[in-house]
């Protein structure tokens, strides 16, 4: 087996960061990494203690979600919080960050930002982080997660079950039955 490389690494781990996200609207993880070590990781949530959207609805002014602060954020006040420097680090995102986060980006020190999904990319963002010698580089990864696997599985078993049940012919549920077992490695 084929080691993942660290972008995907990296950008596995910002997913599941946005696992975490309490916004209905998007979900959104970043992972602050330098030197091939993570340093902080955050996702667009309510502030500590606060109402979540999850809970209480998005707060919504000029089309913005105004009661979460973006996954990039949380990662950078993380590492301010404690104290870990910023400076020449790299940031995963898995959608290109927002304007606001752009410049907190730059004035953070972060020397690159890699991100797996477009999502609204602003012309002047691209700007900013050229003037600031920010490199940006999107990660295309076939990685993916299937959370919910065994319940997949023991559905189609089922289903595979009704079938026979029900008279299917045996060379149909028999493919059916092998797709079935590569599908799940079983």
């Amino acid at each position: 087996m084929e080691r993942i490389s660290w972008n995907e690494y990296f950008m596995a781990q910002s997913h599941l960061l946005a696992l975490r996200s309490t916004c209905t609207r998007l979900t959104v993880g970043a992972t602050i990494v330098r030197d091939k070590r993570i340093i902080a990781g955050g996702y667009n949530g309510s502030i500590t203690g606060g109402d979540h959207c999850i809970d209480k609805g998005c707060y919504v002014i000029d089309n913005h979600c105004v009661r979460t602060i973006h996954a990039e954020m949380n990662a950078i006040l993380q590492c301010a919080k404690f104290g870990v420097p910023t400076a020449e680090a790299d940031i995963y995102v898995t959608h290109f960050p927002c304007l606001q986060c752009c410049k907190a980006i730059i004035q953070a020190g972060i020397k690159t930002v890699y991100y797996a999904e477009d999502y609204k990319n602003h012309p002047y963002a691209l700007e900013l982080f050229d003037a600031a010698n920010v490199r940006v580089e999107q990660v295309n990864s076939q990685l993916s997660f299937d959370w919910n696997q065994a319940e997949k599985s023991l559905f189609v078993s089922d289903l595979l079950a009704e079938l026979e049940k029900n008279g299917v012919n045996e060379s149909s549920l028999s493919k059916l039955t092998e797709q079935a077992k590569k599908l799940f490695s079983v």
